[in-house]
């Protein structure tokens, strides 16, 4: 039954006074209306306080593009710490609440089950939710799910779930990964779980990628992506990011080109859609991690760059406009903040720019405000998931000066909130679809004008094994009037295993590149010791037609091409390594091909491609370097039993930045290897790994500077509680694993510049490291 509203501005003081005695939720039916009369002004914030917004509130704070307006659709109690979510058929909501994150600055019970998977129901239909369901409770810290099939896949660090689902009730639950977490913090931990179009799951900060095929779970390996949260377009390129840059994503077929661990970097993947990674605040925000560093903050302390840039969507609505096709919005939850990025294809290449100069699609003046993800929906409007919080920082990476700040904001309390809006056109008419279970209504729902709706049909006829549409959708693939509709209708059929070879093979035969780049990207589903020969000769059909476009995409397939005949797969890589010496995503997808072969394939080449100067000669050089120097590297084993607490360490804070290969990871952090900072003076790298680094610094005769990797690293002594015999055997570990061979740093060394430097506050720089 709906409460009154004057029951509302109860529970609305109530909630501001004594929300953070009690984090128990209620699983009882809440509302939470935007209809409610007008609150009581919020408080005036004493200096360097940032008051507590009661919900109905928050919007007056915002302000948005011209023609679109923020509605407020769910709020605390009903929901609590949003931090990812998926709706269903119904347009319900399935919400993970991440209860247990930093409930004070020193991280105090984070390991405590409160965590939960709730779904969000809005009763009467009048688009303001007001139902609460807790289908899976006592949880630690979970951060992603995925609805497939007759269940919901939950991450919960270290592990991911499958729980079967009948009548919202949990049923069996099924381990499909212990190790969907390997070592990291909150921070930097595998999320997203993403089912993209090519019927796989993928994930940000991680390399892995799920398939459900009958009772048993697929895991592959794939391109190491982005941070927090993942997205993808009209054609299925993935989008994501990392904290200090606006837009990453993939040129080509996300399964594609991660087969060779010699290569560092696969050009096509990874690539910088926004180059540009300014923010606008509304107001000064010197609550920020790195505010007392010069630049972080402009001279009114407002952010100037990234700093925490969250999970992207790229919009595929119908309601917004055709000038908001193909745009990607980036929220930034430490400037409270959603940027809108304009994209732009040519052929395979995809680049963007921001939407506007000195001003954001969506801003606001509270400083609680954190928007953390993004999505599509059905009514085809934009949501956000808002933790509404005053800590985002986790304990790992808390500097004394962000400890500060919090405590002179009073952004502690209250934890338990969080707030759901949806962003709309004004005097927009949101239509929500409903996901029907007739067959052919499914199938024509496949090109639906919303995105969302095109995702989620797809789905179902997968998840619903619904065979009988095989005749429908062949004919659909067979119609060019409406591309989307084709496309989606050749992955439900690749879905089904109904796809057959000739129709991927007439695809590849299509003037249009919108549907050639299709059958590519769906060829290796479909390569078997029968077929790949008929792939095999319109591949090379295509190298004799000079068709550019399709050349990297084809030296990526033909990886798919080995197990069956590896003369014909070689055959192609050399035609294309005649063709295209010096494109550099033909040549990296050709190394791709090449683990542990890279000095034989140059040998096979060297003849009619001598010159050193060609872009796949430098590439395949760099490969084999590598190989060259992981020959030499140490015995890891070996040295995890001499240092098992450095070994540790590095594992959950090191290893997902600069890589379980000490090479470093693109976008992220510079190697460790070789590093004459790992290797050389010991107060110098005790003195980094106390109190962080900030960029720009040289390594190796190379500088790595923001936004080519994150500009900061993370001290780790700040946290008193970490024992410097720890530290020691961390460092002792660094400076000797790989090729590294420096002698061991004791724990009377670490202690001494512990001394030395108490009561510093910030990172330092290389400037300063010089000096030591």
């Amino acid at each position: 039954m709906r409460k009154s509203r004057y029951y509302i501005l109860f529970l609305t003081i109530s909630i501001t006074l004594f929300y953070c005695k009690s984090n128990k939720q209620s699983a009882s039916k809440q509302v939470v209306s935007e209809k409610t009369e007008k609150q009581a002004p919020a408080p005036v914030a004493v200096r360097g306080q940032s008051p507590f917004i009661s919900p109905e509130n928050t919007t007056e704070k915002m302000q948005v593009e011209d023609g679109f307006e923020v509605k407020l659709i769910a709020a605390e109690p009903l929901v609590s710490a949003p931090v990812a979510m998926q709706f269903d058929d119904k347009a319900r909501m399935w919400v993970v609440e991440m209860t247990g994150y930093m409930p004070d600055t020193v991280g105090t019970g984070e390991d405590i089950p409160n965590g939960n998977i709730v779904i969000l129901d809005d009763k009467n239909k009048d688009g303001i939710y007001d139902d609460r369901t807790v289908i899976i409770d006592s949880l630690v810290l979970p951060r992603a799910i995925c609805l497939i099939e007759n269940g919901i896949l939950v991450a919960e660090p270290t592990n991911l779930w499958f729980y079967e689902i009948k009548n919202d009730k949990v049923g069996k639950r099924t381990l499909v990964d212990p190790k969907y977490t390997e070592g990291g913090n909150v921070e930097h931990q595998p999320n997203g779980l993403f089912r993209a179009m090519d019927n796989w799951i993928y994930n940000a900060k991680s390399d892995k990628r799920y398939r459900k095929r009958g009772n048993k779970w697929e895991i592959e390996h794939t391109h190491f992506r982005g941070q927090w949260g993942i997205s993808q377009d009209n054609y299925g390129r993935l989008y994501y990011n990392n904290n200090s840059q606006n837009l990453i994503g993939d040129y080509f077929p996300a399964g594609l080109g991660a087969s060779n661990k010699n290569q560092k970097n696969v050009a096509g993947y990874n690539e910088k859609w926004v180059a540009d990674n300014n923010v606008f605040p509304l107001h000064p925000t010197p609550g920020v991690n790195r505010g007392y560093m010069k630049n972080v903050l402009d001279d009114s302390l407002r952010l100037t760059n990234f700093t925490a840039a969250a999970a992207p969507v790229v919009y595929r609505g119908d309601l917004f406009g055709d000038q908001y096709q193909f745009n990607a919005f980036v929220p930034e939850p430490s400037a409270n903040l959603i940027k809108r990025n304009i994209l732009s294809e040519s052929g395979y290449i995809v680049k963007g720019e921001q939407a506007y100069k000195n001003k954001e699609f969506l801003a606001s003046t509270d400083e609680r405000f954190r928007p953390v993800s993004l999505y599509n929906g059905p009514d085809g409007a934009m949501y956000i998931l808002d933790m509404y919080r005053g800590i985002i920082q986790h304990k790992t990476y808390l500097t004394p000066y962000l400890k500060d700040q919090i405590g002179k904001r009073d952004l502690t309390q209250p934890l338990s909130s969080g707030r759901i809006y949806k962003v709309v056109p004004k005097n927009a008419k949101a239509g929500v679809v409903l996901i029907p279970s007739d067959a052919n209504e499914l199938v024509k729902l496949l090109g639906h004008a919303n995105g969302w709706v095109r995702d989620r049909a797809q789905q179902k006829l997968i998840d619903g094994k619904y065979n009988q549409t095989v005749p429908a959708l062949r004919a659909a693939i067979k119609q060019t009037e409406s591309p989307l509709l084709a496309i989606h209708a050749l992955w439900t059929l690749e879905g089904l295993n109904s796809l057959k070879t000739e129709e991927a093979v007439a695809w590849l035969r299509q003037a249009d590149w919108k549907f050639r780049s299709q059958g590519l990207a769906v060829s290796p589903a479909l390569m078997t010791p029968t077929s790949y020969q008929q792939f095999a000769s319109v591949f090379d059909t295509m190298l004799e037609s000079n068709d550019t476009l399709a050349a990297p995409y084809i030296a990526l397939v033909a990886k798919t091409m080995q197990p069956f005949d590896t003369t014909t797969s070689r055959g192609l890589l050399v035609k294309l390594a005649t063709k295209y010496p010096n494109n550099r995503y033909v040549s990296d997808a050709i190394i791709s091909n090449l683990q542990d072969q890279e000095e034989a394939f140059k040998s096979e080449i060297s003849a009619t491609l001598s010159n050193p100067d060609f872009v796949l000669n430098k590439q395949l050089q760099r490969a084999i370097t590598t190989v060259q120097s992981a020959r030499g590297n140490r015995n890891p084993e070996m040295l995890k039993k001499e240092f098992p607490k450095g070994e540790a360490l590095f594992t959950s804070i090191c290893q997902t930045c600069h890589g379980a290969d000490g090479a470093g990871i693109k976008s992220l952090a510079p190697p460790l290897n070789q590093s004459e900072w790992v290797t050389g003076n010991k107060d110098k790298l005790i003195s980094i790994i106390l109190y962080g680094l900030t960029g720009p610094v040289k390594v190796n005769g190379r500088i790595y500077q923001t936004p080519e990797v994150s500009g900061d690293m993370p001290g780790i002594g700040y946290d008193k509680d970490m024992p410097s015999e720890d530290i020691a055997q961390l460092l002792s570990f660094i400076r000797k694993s790989w090729r590294n061979d420096a002698d061991k740093v004791t724990t009377e060394e670490v202690e001494k510049t512990r001394q030395k430097l108490t009561g510093r506050e910030k990172a330092f720089t290389e400037t300063e490291l010089n000096g030591i």
